[in-house]
């Protein structure tokens, strides 16, 4: 049986006080990189879904650290060559962001079957590294974000 990805995803940005942010390397389109992603499973909260989601692509226990649901969605078309992950007929998905912050930029483990590599960015570099245009602009976002948490 076929088991298709829910059309709910989340898109957890690491990053580090300093605004240091992490960048995965796509195992399935080399040179595409991106923050933590990954879709809900039935059943699961978004925040569930973060936290496992950073576990499995990053070793990383995320309740450990400070995550953060920026309570911000972003809906849009699924690209074309992933589609087919999807119940027929799906073309649209509807992101969560979450941010989780670390002291420091750490080391991970990455899961090799979903990515290659991994790096830690200042901010706006991440912004310009990472493809798809929703982690660009949580990226972007981070500044500001992280000012707001400021006593």
């Amino acid at each position: 049986m076929l088991h298709y990805k829910q059309p709910v995803s989340v898109l957890v940005v690491v990053h580090t006080a300093s605004l240091d942010v992490l960048l995965l390397e796509r195992a399935d389109h080399p040179g595409y990189w991106q923050s933590v992603t990954g879709s809900c499973e039935p059943g699961e909260t978004l925040c569930d879904t973060a936290i496992r989601e950073v576990r499995e692509e990053t070793g990383l226990d995320a309740s450990q650290y400070a995550l953060s649901d920026w309570q911000k969605q972003n809906d849009y078309e699924i690209y074309p060559h992933w589609r087919h992950r999807y119940p027929p007929g799906i073309t649209r998905n509807t992101e969560h962001v979450f941010g989780l912050q670390l002291p420091h930029p750490v080391a991970v483990q990455l899961m090799p079957r979903e990515h290659l590599n991994f790096q830690w960015l200042a901010w706006q570099d991440a912004a310009e590294k990472v493809f798809s245009p929703s982690n660009r602009a949580a990226i972007l976002e981070l500044p500001q974000r992280a000012s707001m948490k400021m006593p």
